[in-house]
């Protein structure tokens, strides 16, 4: 039940801002009481890796704001953003299970006001894998991230690692721009048979999703037989050729420099081994620390 409490609305215990005069209100109550403030931008249709970085954020004893906004400028021409799920009654129950304190639900002309004029371009780490699949990817990323930085001006912001690369362009945006907060990654969580939690994950057929934990098991198999000294190419291309016998279609496996997503040609410190490809009409991708 929705109740009304100073500017913003509550879901029982948990506020809800729909308007930048809510949302503000909420953080300067949140700020006076916690001290500091902690950001999860989500696009909803939350999960039990969504419910870990709430967890994390509600941990660190700030007041947590969980935003969820389908960004539009993510996705590119042949990306369907229509498909995207979304669940608005149930994401909200589940962030005021986790501990969430305010819910921020923007609407687009809040984010993207119709005289909207400025976008953020990260090159450096956003240039290679996501960024050549998807191009303009990042711009949408880096834009939304910068904005709802601003609108909340929290101290931390909350990012799952399952997105590796997205983690690092973010962080670098925040350290070019002097930005006054802390990006914090949080492990991949993952189904019991090895699957990264993804919201695309529903869209799997039967037969796909009985295959799909095969690429975090080559994953795994392949960080290991790269740790063990075992040439990077050769370990790489067999591991490429067994997913696409197995029915993926690859886009990219690489090892690559953790911050930079630089590819390496040989194991280092902070190396990782980063992988994206296609089940039928799903894309995934994952991510493994190469020891």
């Amino acid at each position: 039940m929705l109740h009304r409490g100073g500017h913003a609305a509550k879901f029982s215990f948990m506020m809800i801002a729909r308007t930048l005069l809510e949302l503000h209100a909420g953080c300067a109550s949140l700020r006076a009481r916690h001290g500091a403030l902690a950001l999860v931008p989500t696009m909803g249709a939350l999960h039990d890796g969504h419910r870990a970085l709430v967890h994390a954020a509600v941990a660190s004893s700030a007041g947590v704001i969980t935003s969820i906004f389908v960004n539009p400028l993510q996705f590119g021409a042949n990306e369907d953003l229509s498909r995207y799920p979304r669940d608005e009654a149930g994401d909200l129950a589940a962030l005021e299970a986790c501990g969430c304190h305010l819910a921020w639900l923007p609407d687009l002309p809040v984010i993207y006001p119709a005289d909207d004029a400025t976008t953020i371009v990260v090159t450096g780490p956003a240039e290679r894998w996501e960024g050549e699949a998807r191009p303009g990817h990042f711009r949408g990323v880096a834009t939304v991230c910068a904005k709802l930085f601003g609108q909340v001006r929290p101290d931390q912001a909350y990012f799952g690692e399952k997105d590796w690369q997205q983690v690092q362009v973010v962080r670098r945006m925040v350290t070019d721009l002097h930005l006054p907060l802390a990006i914090v990654g949080v492990p991949t969580v993952r189904e019991p048979d090895g699957l990264a939690l993804s919201s695309r994950n529903r869209f799997l057929t039967n037969e796909d999703r009985k295959r799909a934990p095969r690429l975090h098991a080559v994953l795994d198999a392949t960080s290991r037989a790269l740790a063990a000294g075992d040439a990077a190419d050769r370990v790489i291309a067999d591991a490429g050729n067994y997913l696409t016998q197995a029915g993926f279609a690859l886009d990219y496996l690489a090892l690559v420099d953790g911050p930079t997503l630089a590819p390496l040609p040989a194991v280092r410190s902070g190396s990782r081994l980063i992988t994206a490809a296609r089940l039928g009409a799903v894309r995934l991708i994952d991510n493994v620390a190469v020891a």
